[in-house]
């Protein structure tokens, strides 16, 4: 009995791993199916503009910076329009439940809120002029879709626009004193939704300190099933964090990496335990999220701080041996890296964009490309596509020489990183949903 209770334990870890990661032609979540920005579609586009290979583009009500979580024929977008109403809209990818492709099919008011421009530099959030309370992502799992946003809404639908419960982080833990609004997306592992808070500690105005914690919600009544703090010591603004946590297998076990507040860790998506932690990794707030290939993690430090190759080892404290390369050069401030093969690329928000060996950290290439970046890039059938924040999209060979295949121009701002589903491409900017395709 004990043997079949382990089988049949193994077979249905697999079949929520399986339900959670969707398919090759899904990008279900904040930065795709792992996390990483790695798509494996085929035959995506290398070549648009407004004229040419826009199969559809859907006006979208008032704006956000939020990346579209797609499943099959469901595209789930949040935005906040002028009258502070936060939005989960559902757009059809096909025309199975629309009239035609790129329509809004329905459109929820999860709650409302106000992006506050000016406020008190401690203790109360503002948000910065390029983003408001629509900047988390949405996530999905096929079954159910997540809407975050950045007054601490947390809520949970099913495809038809039901919603199953709402909570609000803020009403729940305390109210947010992240400097520049609070933006860190959710995920989903099982039957939980895993979100992460982390903040200025505010240690030198009072004596309790504000927390920073990861907390899980049963991802069908909204029962919270663990929550942990997290409280590293950094002081200050270098508390804050914006990053999303990373799902991966490391030696052998399912781990939920964080960045932030000076600190690289991981936990277990199941229980919350703390696994292991790298102390010391002193920049500022940290905005860029990590990436993982194979079992090293490469993370930027807060406020361009190195960026760094690190392949932890057991639990506990973590040495500082575990970091095999750094690079502390025109690393970027927002914009995430990603691997492709045995390289890695990023791009600066001032437009350099670099390609390191990920084994050495030797840098193979350093190009300016045009215009500022705040999305994060995206890997496909070996080329990398930068999109800058006026809507430009730059293609590039995934290779060690700088190979520049083509510029794209859009008529939008984009802020919001690409996603991309059945061999086409989905950008969000300002005003608009594009669908660029063949």
């Amino acid at each position: 009995m004990a043997n079949i209770r382990v089988a049949v334990t193994a077979i249905l870890a697999v079949a929520v791993v399986s339900m959670n990661s969707g398919t090759a032609a899904d990008w279900p979540q904040w930065r795709g199916p792992e996390g990483t920005g790695i798509s494996s579609e085929k035959d995506l586009p290398i070549v648009w503009h407004e004229k040419r290979g826009i199969v559809w583009k859907t006006e979208l009500p008032e704006w956000g910076t939020s990346t579209p979580a797609i499943w099959q024929d469901a595209i789930f977008v949040t935005s906040q329009n002028d009258q502070g109403e936060l939005l989960l809209l559902r757009l059809a990818k096909k025309t199975r439940l629309a009239k035609k492709t790129g329509e809004i099919v329905w459109t929820r008011v999860v709650g409302q809120g106000e992006a506050v421009r000016e406020a008190p530099k401690r203790s109360t959030q503002k948000f910065h002029q390029l983003h408001n309370l629509a900047s988390p992502s949405p996530t999905t799992d096929g079954r159910y879709v997540v809407a975050h946003f950045g007054n601490g809404d947390l809520a949970v639908y099913d495809f038809d626009g039901k919603q199953l419960w709402k909570r609000n982080l803020q009403e729940d833990y305390g109210v947010y004193s992240i400097w520049w609004g609070h933006a860190n997306s959710p995920v989903l592992f099982g039957d939980l939704v895993i979100s992460v808070c982390m903040q200025d500690s505010l240690a030198d105005l009072r004596d309790a300190p504000v927390e920073s914690y990861l907390v899980a919600h049963d991802v069908r009544s909204g029962q919270v099933r663990w929550k942990v703090p997290r409280m590293t010591g950094a002081k200050s603004e270098e508390g804050d964090s914006y990053t999303t946590p990373l799902l991966a297998k490391l030696g052998g076990a399912e781990q939920l990496v964080v960045m932030g507040g000076n600190q690289l860790d991981a936990y277990d998506p199941a229980s919350g335990r703390q696994l292991w932690f790298l102390p010391g990794l002193v920049g500022g707030r940290t905005v860029t999220g990590p990436t993982i290939a194979g079992d090293v993690i490469y993370t930027t430090r807060g406020l361009r701080g190195p960026l760094a190759a690190i392949k932890p080892t057991g639990t506990g404290e973590q040495s500082p041996r575990s970091i095999l390369w750094t690079h502390s050069e025109g690393t970027p401030d927002t914009c995430s890296p990603v691997v492709w093969g045995e390289l890695l690329f990023v791009v600066a928000d001032d437009g350099i964009a670099r390609c390191f060996e990920t084994q050495s950290g030797h840098l193979k290439w350093r190009e300016r490309l045009k215009g500022k970046y705040k999305a994060s890039p995206i890997a496909a059938e070996g080329r990398i596509f930068f999109l800058n924040t006026e809507g430009l999209a730059t293609v590039v060979s995934a290779s060690p020489r700088f190979d520049k295949l083509v510029e794209n121009q859009l008529d939008d701002a984009t802020l919001a990183s690409p996603a991309t589903s059945d061999g086409q491409i989905f950008i969000r900017g300002s005003k608009h949903l594009y669908c660029i395709g063949r």
